[in-house]
């Protein structure tokens, strides 16, 4: 599979996936899920194309990465539920421009949009990965979050693995409409960080003008 497959496949998914086939392509998505700088949209159309060319079975290719997924979206919701809220209020404490009222009024938001919050996570660059850790700090229960995670990454792999699948061999294609929606995702974040410190500096000028 190496020889036909384009320059954007890094070289340790290729080994993944011609060793262990389908399992490689879970275990690369798992990665993905805790290191969110890796080339998801990569890995899944990679894995439709691998099934296309018959290296691994359709259903085998969406099965492994959906357990992938979810694997590493579990990994890091245990990673919220031993940071708890004591730390997480003590770590936010201590962060300039944000007030432990910012973490109470998260937590409100996502003790009532909780549900939507995970299921559609997954489905956003960046966010599919992180969505997981205010899940265990809020401690979901896990039957909740496990079939909310399951659904999100099966929606979100499946496009993909089967636009690898149907592309064949132009299955780097898929690589580019990921990317324009990536960047958007990252600009409207970057948008919305910046508008929160100019909003809170300019209150905390204010409040220093009138005790002034």
């Amino acid at each position: 599979m190496t020889e036909s497959i384009g320059s954007t496949a890094p070289g340790w998914i290729l080994d993944l996936m011609d060793t262990l086939g389908a399992p490689g392509a879970g275990v690369a998505i798992a990665a993905e899920n805790l290191f969110p700088p890796l080339p998801s949209e990569v890995i899944l159309p990679l894995a439709g194309f691998a099934a296309a060319r018959g290296s691994m079975p359709l259903f085998s290719a969406l099965a492994w990465t959906t357990l992938g997924s979810v694997t590493g979206a579990l990994a890091l919701y245990g990673v919220g539920a031993l940071l708890g809220r004591e730390r997480t209020v003590a770590i936010a404490s201590k962060l300039p421009l944000v007030k432990v009222s910012d973490i109470e009024k998260t937590e409100r938001w996502f003790r009532r949009h909780g549900t939507k919050a995970v299921f559609f996570g997954r489905m956003i660059p960046l966010f599919r990965s992180f969505i997981s850790i205010p899940a265990g700090i809020e401690r979901m229960p896990i039957p909740v979050f496990l079939a909310l995670t399951t659904l999100g990454s099966l929606i979100w792999n499946a496009i993909f693995v089967l636009a690898g699948y149907l592309l064949g061999d132009n299955w780097e294609e898929v690589t580019g409409y990921v990317d324009v929606y990536s960047k958007v995702v990252l600009a409207a974040t970057a948008l919305a960080v910046a508008v929160f410190v100019m909003v809170r500096l300019s209150r905390r000028g204010a409040g220093v003008r009138r005790r002034g």
